[in-house]
């Protein structure tokens, strides 16, 4: 699943192509009755790993780019760089083609407010919003999840926070010296609200065109952890340690003795 940066970013590529203009046509795959002709885009606004597309006053197109979805632009009539079959959305303006390929989810609805309300009211703030208050999120994790939930399952929960995915789970846990597998309970409040503020934080800095990074002030590697499997840990030495974890068994990175294990 794309990082919630990844979708901030892609609202700032695809804004200056869209915000404000009318739309000339366009279609979705799985609702190919919708009219998009003629309806003029509002704002774009990600929540989290949701991505909303303003279309006037009356609709909204919601879009989850999941594991492989991701956004084109061609000029009107170009050939695209993807089969015809993998277009999921396609918004076409006098200026350019705005292609979605295998995204997860696509829903248009009426009255977007109240879509954007409905659609993310299960989910936690985002942490990009500088709104987002990262010492109230102890509170929402030990509400929603089980005392025992390992440290790796709170950080990709989207109803306590919105926006961290597989990359910042690892690093995250390596940057705060806590095992992915360290139990909720184990974790203080200003622990984890340390570790949500650090969230934002980073995936604040990475909404711009650099190159994703956790590290900064070093020479090489710009990820502490991630995909460094039997690596040397770059704060230590020790070889980095690689496993599925978690209750959908993701793929998780951390050092054996910067991150001891729990118990």
């Amino acid at each position: 699943m794309p990082e919630g940066d990844t979708i901030h970013k892609v609202a700032a590529g695809l804004r200056p192509w869209l915000a404000g203009v009318t739309l000339t046509g366009g279609r979705l795959r799985d609702d190919p009755a919708a009219v998009l002709a003629g309806r003029r885009v509002g704002d774009l606004v990600p929540h989290g790993k949701h991505l909303f597309i303003e279309l006037g006053e009356r609709a909204a197109l919601r879009v989850h780019l999941g594991m492989g979805g991701s956004w084109h632009r061609y000029p009107p009539g170009g050939a695209w760089q993807k089969p015809a079959r993998q277009a999921g959305v396609v918004l076409t303006t006098e200026a350019a083609e705005l292609v979605c390929f295998n995204p997860k989810e696509v829903a248009l609805t009426a009255t977007p407010r109240l879509q954007r309300h409905a659609a993310t009211a299960h989910l936690g703030p985002d942490l990009i919003d500088p709104a987002t208050a990262p010492a109230a999120l102890p509170t929402r994790a030990r509400e929603r999840l089980p005392a025992a939930a390992p440290l790796a399952d709170v950080l990709l929960d989207q109803t306590v926070a919105a926006g961290i995915g597989n990359i910042y789970k690892s690093e995250l846990a390596f940057l705060h010296g806590l095992h992915p597998e360290t139990p909720l309970a184990a974790v203080s409040d200003t622990a984890l609200a340390a570790i949500y503020a650090d969230a934002a934080r980073l995936l604040s800095h990475n909404t711009g065109d650099a190159p994703r990074t956790t590290r900064f002030g070093h020479d090489g590697p710009r990820l502490w952890v991630y995909r460094r499997r039997h690596r040397p840990c770059l704060r230590c030495g020790t070889p980095i340690t690689y496993a599925r974890t978690g209750r959908d068994q993701r793929g998780t990175y951390w050092c054996p003795i910067c991150q001891p294990a729990p118990g």
